[in-house]
């Protein structure tokens, strides 16, 4: 059998976890919003007509803040559909989805939600085929108190108090082709640039996200980020990154590997960025927003292609994932938290329904799916700060992302809890992996908790009749041989330890 262990440190620190990472996004696709967080015909709705199991799914998965409202939808939307009295709204066609927007859930139903899910509310705005204007009018709107046409539009709409949000998205993927309003890289940076000065006047303190590339497959991947940096540099906060991933045929090691290539996109953008900054002699730092990231089956979509008729909410990308999908998302949860330091914001796309991590039927249940877990497990164990660990593991060579270590892992530790939390993926689709790791330097430590996903059946999933078929099983073999810790990785799993380690 082959082995890995790691070295784990508690002086060695990356970062603080930055609670922004388990961030989610609703986006006007498919049943996400209509028939997903928004049913209010549904025996579970409340009187605002929010599905409370979907609710109560939400709180339980530990999402801490929510991207609204796209996504490829935002690039046409006119957010001043979406308030004042529903039954005067206009219904429009959604080019993006194909779809038939009724525009009865909008801004300040997002938000009122928001408050329920007990999440954040991040805000993308139209910069496809709107711009500055429209941008600080919604700026107004959602957040000033009061004395203002628009705050008071606001108020006369229902919503008394402003919205106060803080976490602005300048566009989406500008530089998709598919987008509406595609952009070159200059002329997306100028506006993006223009936009962000305009809104820092009325509010100074704003974090702001610029659009970097939509893939690192892009053709304009690293031209395009460095273009619009050079622009909006010194007036934004972020810029986004996005990247999704899926099963080719039978190539289980690529898929298993795909946080390999989300790795490498990180520090590319890292290194990007960081040269803008050093050409403009700025002392500031731009971090990145990896504001949508999931397993997503796009060959299903293309191959299905998008509704011929127009209708409203159909299905999209209602993605049934696998025991071996949890795996990979585990592992993208992992990568993510390893690069805190700049990753300081994330969205997993998306919430309900469409590539989601929860499922739910019109008038009847919800569920969660297998990649909900991962998440979950993450969000709740990944407390205090992110340790800068070493892994000592075999590789192996995938067709699709070159040489992968077999084993890939972070640690967190808060010291005010007294948890270690130790994340760790077996990459290798069929043989187990013999792990350890010594924690020596945090002393006398106890094993509280093992949660393992994957090993066997890589292929099951949860349905409405069998919503628990794929769940975290205890890892029977784990122990605690003084300060060393052992475990048998089962081939394509991922294992989380939770440890007791002194105050």
């Amino acid at each position: 059998m082959q082995s890995g262990k790691l070295s784990i440190d508690p002086a060695f620190v990356v970062a603080p976890v930055n609670r922004r990472v388990f961030g989610s996004f609703v986006e006007h696709m498919g049943r996400c919003v209509y028939g997903g967080i928004f049913e209010p015909d549904h025996p579970a709705s409340d009187d605002d007509g929010f599905r409370t199991d979907v609710l109560a799914l939400v709180r339980e998965q530990g999402v801490t803040a929510v991207r609204y409202p796209g996504g490829n939808f935002v690039s046409g939307y006119r957010w001043e559909d979406g308030v004042g009295p529903v039954e005067s709204r206009p219904t429009r066609l959604d080019p993006a989805w194909r779809t038939i927007e009724s525009n009865a859930f909008g801004l300040n139903e997002f938000v009122k939600w928001t408050r329920k899910a007990d999440v954040e509310p991040i805000m993308a705005m139209n910069l496809g085929t709107r711009g500055l204007q429209e941008a600080i009018d919604l700026l107004e709107y959602a957040n000033h108190p009061q004395g203002t046409a628009l705050s008071d539009a606001r108020i006369e709409h229902g919503a008394k108090e402003p919205h106060g949000v803080r976490m602005w998205c300048l566009g989406n993927e500008m530089d998709g082709p598919w987008q509406l309003g595609h952009k070159t890289a200059e002329e997306y940076g100028r506006l993006a640039a223009e936009t962000a000065r305009a809104m820092r006047q009325f509010d100074a303190d704003l974090e702001l996200v610029a659009c970097g590339s939509s893939g690192r497959s892009m053709p304009t991947f690293g031209a395009w980020e460095a273009t619009v940096l050079e622009h909006a540099y010194d007036v934004v906060d972020y810029v986004s990154a996005h990247a999704y991933y899926q099963l080719e045929g039978d190539d289980v090691a690529g898929f298993l590997a795909s946080s390999v290539d989300m790795d490498r996109f990180i520090r590319e953008v890292v290194a990007t960025a960081d040269h803008v900054g050093a050409k403009l002699s700025s002392s500031k730092r731009i971090d990145i927003a990896f504001d949508e990231w999931n397993v997503w089956y796009v060959r299903e979509l293309q191959s299905s292609g998008m509704p011929e008729d127009w209708t409203p909410a159909p299905r999209l990308s209602e993605d049934a994932y696998t025991a071996l999908d949890a795996v990979v998302v585990g592992s993208l949860l992992i990568t993510l938290l390893r690069h805190s330091d700049r990753v300081t914001a994330a969205c997993q796309a998306q919430l309900v329904n469409t590539i989601s991590a929860i499922r739910c039927e019109p008038g009847g249940p919800a569920w969660r799916q297998t990649i909900f877990h991962p998440f979950a497990l993450t969000a709740r164990h990944a407390q205090g700060q992110v340790l800068d660990l070493r892994v000592d593991a075999p590789t192996l060579t995938t067709a699709k992302h070159g040489e992968a270590r077999v084993l890939d892992a972070v640690a967190t530790v808060d010291p005010d809890e007294g948890r270690l939390a130790v994340f760790v993926v077996n990459r290798h689709p069929t043989e187990p992996i013999a792990f350890s790791t010594d924690l020596r330097g945090f002393g006398e430590v106890s094993l509280a908790q093992t949660h393992l996903i994957g090993g066997d059946d890589l292929f099951a999933v949860n349905t409405a009749d069998a919503p628990d078929r794929v769940t975290p099983r205890p890892h029977e073999d784990a122990t605690i041989d003084g300060t060393t810790l052992r475990a048998q990785l089962p081939p394509a799993s991922w294992s989380l330890f939770v440890l007791q380690v002194p105050r």
